[in-house]
């Protein structure tokens, strides 16, 4: 029998229906009458930093070779019969997987033979199929892929900065693996990870846009097969508040300097509710949006430019950091600045009528994303792994206060907790 319970806000005059499956999956259905396409996004909670975890059902954590996870992702398309990619393209059907930090999605999205391309989605990441042959094959595939994304200067500053913020926490080690760790990834190893995370207990499945209740619950009895009651818990070594170096710099082929700097979270191993994130969207919004004394300043003096300066929070399980980055002629004078917009705002603090403005921009963009099938799937799913709920964080907007971002501002703004990464042009053969 299934639960089935609807999520409805006032505010936002809109719902969708969360439903507890038999099998163990929870299932989001966001139907929107108007709209021509259908999205569906099939995710696990199984990322890369899951390298040591452990089964409800057995006594001991286990610890596997990093990249498992992205390795799974690549091969759960394949089947004996042949690929999932060719049968969407035979229904018209777009297809696609991603590997995060934290999850494992699979997804399409169409205008038609929607209900056929949901049964496929259901079906192939239901059925894995290995071999040692069709492993190695792919141990050569991502190992080049692996190398692609060592040259790749974004990449690289990213994970430069990351590495000079956390000592312990894999967030800091390539979702992919190394090209050593994935060498040693066996079938036995992807049918292992696989029957311990792709158990629907830790997965969910949300469907939106042009798409019917009854119709997807009718196939999902259909397709689903029932997972024993197992859950699993990751295991990670404690992280220290401390970041490990202040700077990382280095030399590849940019045609100009780019950089990250990044503000570590205290405590970043704490639940973060659905106020919690829409706080710290807000002082960052007034920190350094385009519209910020900060973001003005910057592109008076030709630090930064529109298309590249970007900031976001950067948090999940264990870690939390806000990260600034973009291109720049002078990194650390960048970086100097916001520093000193940390300081300012940790002495004067935002006045309620920069949060009211903020706020209601952010609800805004919020609720124009309720218009995307793709928005709100993925949306949808990530609050439900972390425990929130969609509507629930909008919502939140509409109550944020000064005091709340100025008491997120002292607990955040710590100048000993702030790390850079720069990537800057290989130099000229006769400097």
């Amino acid at each position: 029998m299934n639960t089935v319970t609807t999520r409805e806000s006032k505010m936002l005059g809109d719902r969708y229906v969360c439903v507890k499956h038999p099998s163990g999956l929870t299932i989001l259905i966001y139907p929107r009458e108007k709209m021509r396409s259908t999205y569906a996004v099939f995710g696990t909670r199984y990322g890369s930093i899951d390298k040591a975890f452990k089964r409800s059902d057995e006594p001991e954590a286990e610890v596997t070779p990093a990249g498992i996870a992205h390795f799974l992702e690549h091969k759960l398309f394949e089947s004996e019969d042949g690929d999932a990619f060719t049968r969407y393209a035979e229904i018209g059907a777009s297809a696609n997987a991603y590997t995060s930090f934290e999850t494992t999605r699979y997804l399409f999205s169409c205008t038609e033979n929607a209900e056929k391309a949901l049964e496929i989605l259901l079906d192939f990441v239901q059925s894995p199929y290995f071999t040692a042959q069709t492993v190695e094959k792919e141990q050569g595939i991502i190992g080049q892929e692996i190398k692609m994304y060592d040259d790749d200067p974004q990449w690289r500053v990213l994970f430069n900065l990351l590495r000079a913020l956390y000592h312990n926490h894999p967030i800091k080690d390539d979702i992919a693996g190394t090209v050593e760790s994935i060498a040693a990834i066996t079938p036995e190893h992807l049918y292992r990870c696989y029957n311990t995370f792709y158990n629907l207990n830790n997965m969910a499945l949300c469907v939106s846009g042009n798409c019917d209740v009854d119709s997807v619950l009718a196939l999902c009895d259909k397709m689903l097969k029932k997972s024993a009651p197992v859950q699993v818990e990751r295991v990670l070594d404690a992280e220290p508040d401390s970041i490990v170096r202040p700077a990382v710099e280095e030399r590849l082929a940019v045609a100009s300097p780019i950089f990250e700097f990044g503000i570590k979270e205290a405590d970043g191993g704490r639940h973060r509710s659905e106020k919690d994130l829409a706080v710290t969207e807000v002082l960052l919004d007034i920190m350094a949006s385009d519209s910020s004394p900060l973001f003005r300043r910057l592109l008076d003096a030709s630090l930064i430019n529109e298309a590249s300066f970007s900031y976001e929070y950067f948090e999940g399980t264990g870690y939390g950091a806000v990260l600034f980055g973009g291109e720049s002629s002078d990194p650390h004078a960048v970086c100097a600045a916001i520093r000193e917009e940390m300081r300012r705002l940790k002495a004067e603090g935002v006045s309620e009528e920069d949060v009211r403005r903020s706020a209601k921009s952010l609800y805004g963009a919020n609720l124009a994303g309720l218009n995307s099938p793709e928005v709100i799937a993925n949306a949808a799913m990530t609050m439900e792994f972390n425990g929130r709920e969609l509507f629930r964080y909008i919502e939140c907007f509409s109550e944020i206060t000064a005091a709340d971002v100025n008491a997120r501002i002292q607990a955040l703004f710590n100048e000993d907790k702030t790390a850079v990464s720069v990537i800057w042009p290989l130099e000229e053969e006769n400097a």
